[in-house]
């Protein structure tokens, strides 16, 4: 009998996009050969499921849970592959229990929090609709105010946190972050390696060419604090009220920004173009030349 590695159930379960244990029982029926695996897998109620778990699941919602007091928040992504299919109701009562007990036991580990019943359930849900799905982010904020905001579409949740004030404050606060973007909350947040690219960027623009060295850097430093200001949230003009800056409205609520999150379905995942057209006609017998 050979040995079960975590690696052989690892790719396993990349290949399938089936449980660990069911995984690993069907690597310890095969002797150890994923190949071997798959073909028997093939032949019982995981077909379908492995069928379809090597398509990109880049739709999906983002959905965010905070507790009765504003000072917990929970933020999930659950990708599926189609826009349709994540306004079904069946997907969106899936991701609410994965958030439900998600925040009941403070897990943000998603492997350990889908064993079991949960990974259950998202098998099953795949053999029922058709399609990959994924529960790809969970983070947990906290804060003594915490206020969250969930786009009408929910492709976008964000929750804030700060040290005293309203939670609904918080809440537009959250609002500005999901339609702004901001890169961090704080200037001196910026990354280091951001900020040096950035500055390759600005020595690459033409109006830099020939220019002394002292005044290159004097004009590095003025586009710098700019891009700065425009990227950091505390910095930027509050969307309700472009007179004030958001730190200014947090400032005037009695508190400072502890932090904040942003997530957006799909971000930093590798859409496939799909050229339908070309498709249709392939699957007609009419592909063009």
């Amino acid at each position: 009998m050979a040995a079960i590695t975590a690696a052989m159930v690892k790719e396993l379960r990349e290949r399938t996009g089936l449980g660990m244990m069911e995984c690993k029982k069907a690597l310890v029926e095969a002797d150890g050969s994923v190949d071997a695996a798959i073909e028997e897998l093939r032949k019982s109620s995981g077909l379908k499921a492995a069928k379809k778990a090597g398509r990109t699941a880049a739709e999906g919602v983002s959905l965010i849970k905070i507790s009765d007091d504003n000072t917990v928040a929970f933020l999930l992504e659950v990708n599926s592959e189609t826009d349709f299919v994540a306004r079904d109701d069946n997907f969106l009562n899936f991701a609410n229990d994965v958030l439900g007990v998600a925040f009941e036991k403070g897990e943000t580990d998603v492997a350990k929090l889908m064993e079991g019943d949960l990974e259950a359930k998202r098998e099953a849900l795949v053999q029922k609709i058709g399609e990959n799905i994924t529960v790809r982010r969970l983070v947990k904020v906290e804060g003594p105010v915490v206020g969250g905001y969930v786009h009408s579409t929910n492709k976008i949740a964000s929750v804030v946190a700060l040290t005293a004030g309203d939670p609904e404050v918080a809440r537009d606060i959250a609002m500005h972050a999901a339609a702004v973007n901001p890169r961090v909350g704080k200037p001196e947040e910026m990354p280091a390696e951001e900020l040096e690219k950035e500055k390759e960027v600005i020595k690459a623009q033409p109006d830099m060419e020939g220019k002394p060295a002292e005044i290159v850097e004097k004009m590095m430093g003025g586009r710098i604090k700019k891009f700065l200001k425009e990227n950091s949230l505390v910095e930027q003009p509050f969307v309700k009220n472009p007179d004030q800056t958001v730190g200014e409205l947090i400032k005037s609520a009695g508190g400072e920004l502890v932090g904040f999150v942003r997530l957006e379905v799909g971000e930093g995942i590798e859409k496939e173009e799909v050229d339908f057209a070309a498709e249709v006609a392939a699957a007609a017998g009419t592909g063009k030349a």
